[in-house]
């Protein structure tokens, strides 16, 4: 039975004019990776301030470890914002600790977790720096070791790997990866769809400040499979059967031929298998899966379209 460290009840917000959220429910399973998705002002950061208790809803509730949401929950979560909120005058190591104090570490104890951290992240170097000295992707280092660094249940990350190149961006996820193996609940929100793919387990998309899509991401793309499958054949050429699959398109590379095919109404693979199998020797066969950018863009569009 799953067991849900956050959960969002029915949660509407409203400011002026605007409906910021209109009945969203998430539930946030406890030791996983959930994707928060959407468009820009499709209402995510109103529903992560709601969780940081920066502010409230109208109606609806919020439940965090089996109770309503608390102020003093605040200190089991670590927040990692889009927009970055470091002072650029003052030394990294001096900063990171007084920010670790204000999460209720010793100065000690917090000394102690930043240099392990630094150490890890390659960035000890840094320590007596001023923040400006640093470049943005160091700096985003240094934030995310101090979203981390009191070790909270819930972690909310809103496009951690902004700004970051690709060995830092494959360090960071390598991290938050682990941080869930030892235990930490994780908020992810991102425009980035195969980042999605690689580290969430579970996905919310809202779109016009209501939730229009949510599941696990394996059962989402399988939600979304069009019976598209890729075969690579040589010895041979691969007949039109409209009755079995229609050919989508066809490449032809260094004596191999590669068709992208889609199989008619309850085809199963197998069936395709066999019947191309008759026209050419078959080297390789899958299924193409639909990407989580597709899914996104389809929803999102089919919602905008209602």
């Amino acid at each position: 039975m799953k067991e849900y460290l956050l959960t969002a009840s029915h949660v509407c917000k409203r400011f002026a004019q605007h409906t910021a959220l209109n009945d969203v429910s998430i539930n946030v399973e406890r030791g996983k990776i959930f994707g928060l998705l959407g468009p820009n002002g499709a209402g995510k950061t109103t529903l992560i301030r709601i969780i940081n208790r920066i502010t409230a809803p109208d109606s609806g509730e919020v439940m965090f470890c089996g109770h309503p949401l608390a102020p003093n929950d605040v200190f089991n979560i670590g927040y990692l914002p889009e927009e970055r909120g470091l002072y650029k005058k003052m030394k990294v190591g001096e900063q990171a600790i007084y920010l670790a104090q204000l999460k209720g570490l010793s100065r000690k104890e917090a000394k102690l977790r930043l240099t392990e951290w630094f150490e890890r992240l390659d960035i000890m170097p840094w320590w007596n720096k001023k923040l400006e000295e640093l470049s943005k992707g160091m700096a985003q280092k240094v934030q995310f070791i101090i979203t981390v660094l009191h070790a909270p249940e819930l972690l909310i990350f809103d496009e951690p790997f902004s700004g970051f190149d690709p060995l830092n961006a494959d360090l960071l996820k390598r991290e938050i990866l682990e941080l869930r193996d030892k235990g930490h609940t994780i908020i992810f929100s991102t425009h980035n769809m195969s980042s999605v793919e690689e580290i969430c387990d579970d996905i919310a998309l809202i779109n016009r400040s209501q939730v229009v899509l949510s599941g696990g991401v394996d059962e989402v793309r399988n939600r979304f499979r069009n019976g598209t499958f890729q075969v690579v054949v040589e010895n041979g050429a691969v007949q039109e059967r409209p009755e079995l699959y229609t050919i989508e398109s066809v490449n032809t590379l260094r004596g191999l031929t590669t068709y992208q095919l889609r199989a008619a109404t309850d085809v199963n693979a197998s069936q395709l298998m066999a019947q191309v199998a008759g026209d050419a020797a078959i080297r390789s066969f899958s299924e193409t899966m639909p990407s989580m950018h597709d899914i996104f863009v389809q929803t999102v569009s089919e919602a905008n379209h209602e």
